[in-house]
């Protein structure tokens, strides 16, 4: 008898816990971004659980558009879980992220490979799915060495200009 009471109570204690979890509100995902380059801001949370708001999308499309010819893109969502992640893993969840960089039409790309080094002919920028980011507060090797511990897709490391580029990509450095 005294095994079954204790069966019993726990297959209640797990439907208890079963309970607990399907009433728990889904985690929000949430985004605090600078555009340097056009001196715009957004505070946006663009998912709750497993649910994205493509009307939030939508506007974090816009916000990374081409800063030099206003062209928008559609964005690589697994892009805006990996800055979350990133700034949750530094335990700065939260925090407002300087965008140097988002989307580039082939135009802006060609420009940027004419102009300055370490642009790729071929880069993951155009096609929505890389970001050249720094936080204030964070250092570029910090930053850099998180976005490498998430093992997520490429770290691009630019100490002299400040930032630290990220991607969905292969997983690679340099």
């Amino acid at each position: 008898m005294f095994l079954i009471l204790v069966s019993m109570f726990a297959i209640l204690s797990s439907l208890v816990q079963i309970t607990k979890a399907a009433e728990a509100p889904a985690r929000e995902y949430e985004l605090r971004l600078f555009h340097t380059h056009t001196g715009e801001r957004i505070d946006i949370v663009y998912r709750r659980g497993d649910v994205y708001f493509p009307d939030a999308i939508n506007r974090l499309d816009q916000f990374l558009r081409d800063s030099r010819t206003g062209d928008v893109h559609q964005f690589d969502a697994r892009l805006f879980d990996l800055l979350h992640d990133l700034t949750a893993s530094l335990g700065h969840a939260g925090t407002e992220i300087d965008i140097i960089c988002g989307f580039r039409t082939p135009w802006s790309n060609g420009f940027l490979r004419r102009t300055t080094s370490g642009v790729a002919s071929h880069s993951l920028h155009m096609e929505g799915e890389a970001i050249d980011i720094r936080i204030p507060g964070i250092s570029t090797a910090e930053l850099r060495d998180a976005a490498l511990a998430l093992h997520r897709g490429g770290v691009g490391f630019y100490p002299k200009s400040g930032f630290v580029h990220v991607d969905v990509g292969r997983v690679r450095r340099w």
